[in-house]
């Protein structure tokens, strides 16, 4: 029952010789716990034996690509873009440097009322405009720029629909994108869709743990293994969540990001208001048997969280907020975190999103067992953080609690290292990273041809 991916083979001489004896020894402790746990029927817990502690391991990217022929003499670019279901983030990068030279922001239902299914194209066509007024010297003629979006939904044939935007009208579509030659999109040679928490992946290999990162498990740093896997969770407009694993065999590879849909697994309940919460989403909703956690755990979580207490309890609306909530569109969630105050039903909606939040991030720790990291992203964790810390931050904060309310396996996410994010550029880290693998892979096609 030796676990051999737990065996790190590089170099294999040294790993077999000096982590073999000690693996078995562990491996031998960890089965003979489980064995006493099902011997007594479940009822005792599973208790993790103590093993020993490998440094945390920086994941360095590849070294950028050179620009080789027939390249040479191109002013070569990266765009990378973070599309997520509320705004997007466009940057521009140099091959050679991470800080972008140009970034912009947009607010996607802005332009999906007026420009439909060509809103990001739309989108596109401004920011290339106002790249070639802000960065010095760029010619149309010379500009290379291969590109990579992140984004928040599932990606079929190099495009995205966008489920949680107007109905699926928003869709980006790389290879319509790379083929064009309207304005100034023909400069774009290359555009790679990838899911926008394989970017969060990426990107937080990028992280500075130090500075970028609260350890919500103490000692968490120092508890990475670095041939573990990671994963991310993070709410914004939806719940994203990703998962990397890294090869034993070629770990000098680093880690390759896989996506995941499990922010669309079923909303579990637990507590006897939750429980009615549920049977008011199901209602609203129109689903017989279940609700995504999705519903609970995001930024339209959130309101749908405050909506229902305030149908359940209106005699504690407070009349002048509430209207401010029924007036916000879809920032909702945000009337309702700045109107948190102990006791009233904002307070009590945050309380059961950081729980739900905590129980979910929890559950996907259950079953990947991350010993590299779990890493809680996303713009609501960022902004919980500069904000409204308690509600994430500490052992007895309803994140935290209900994180480790997993019954007779909870010890062992007390040895899974957890941390939140501050930042929010994640995705556009990430997306970078991956148009530099594409400007590597679009040079050797050239090449060939």
């Amino acid at each position: 029952l030796l676990s051999v991916s737990t065996l790190h083979w590089k170099p294999l001489e040294r790993q077999i010789n000096t982590k073999l004896p000690l693996m078995i020894t562990e491996n031998a402790k960890f089965i003979a716990t489980i064995a006493a746990a099902a011997a007594a029927g479940g009822a005792m817990a599973l208790t993790m034996t103590n093993r020993q502690e490998i440094p945390a391991k920086v994941a360095t990217p590849p070294p950028p690509p050179a620009v080789d022929e027939p390249l040479v003499g191109k002013q070569v670019y990266l765009l990378a873009g973070d599309i997520g279901g509320t705004n997007t983030r466009l940057a521009l990068f140099s091959t050679t440097g991470k800080e972008p030279v140009y970034v912009d922001y947009f607010r996607n239902l802005d332009y999906v009322n007026e420009f439909g299914s060509e809103a990001f194209h739309e989108m596109l066509d401004k920011y290339l405009e106002q790249c070639f007024k802000v960065v010095s010297g760029l010619k149309e003629s010379d500009l290379v720029i291969v590109a990579c979006f992140a984004c928040a939904g599932p990606i079929s044939n190099n495009a995205c629909e966008f489920t949680n935007i107007a109905d699926g009208l928003f869709v980006i579509d790389g290879n319509d994108i790379a083929e064009s030659t309207k304005k100034l999109r023909g400069c774009i040679k290359v555009a790679k869709i990838i899911n926008d928490f394989v970017g969060q992946g990426y990107g937080a290999l990028d992280l500075d743990l130090a500075t970028e990162t609260v350890e919500l498990t103490e000692n968490s740093k120092a508890m990475i293994d670095p041939f573990g896997p990671k994963i991310c969770v993070g709410a914004g407009t939806g719940l994203g969540q990703c998962f990397m694993t890294i090869s034993s065999h070629h770990p000098e590879f680093g880690y390759e990001c896989f996506p995941s849909e499990g922010g669309h697994v079923e909303y579990a309940p637990r507590s006897d208001v939750e429980i009615e919460l549920l049977r008011h989403l199901k209602t609203k909703f129109e689903q017989q048997h279940r609700v995504s956690v999705e519903r609970v755990v995001s930024g339209i979580g959130l309101a749908n969280v405050y909506e229902f207490l305030a149908g359940r309890f209106p005699e504690q609306v407070d009349k002048e907020a509430h209207k401010k909530f029924l007036e916000a569109g879809d920032m909702q969630g945000k009337v309702v975190s700045e109107n948190a105050e102990k006791g009233n039903l904002f307070f009590q909606a945050m309380n059961i999103f950081a729980s739900a939040y905590g129980s979910e991030v929890g559950s996907a720790g259950l079953k990947f067992i991350p010993t590299g990291g779990i890493y809680v992203t996303g713009g609501i964790t960022a902004k919980l953080l500069e904000y409204n810390p308690e509600y994430l931050v500490g052992p007895q904060s309803p994140f935290m609690k209900a994180f480790h309310d997993k019954g007779r396996v909870a010890p062992l996410l007390s040895r899974v290292p957890l941390f939140a994010v501050k930042t929010e550029d994640l995705g556009l880290r990430g997306a970078r990273v991956s148009a530099l693998r594409e400007l590597t892979n679009y040079q050797s096609t050239l090449a060939l041809n």
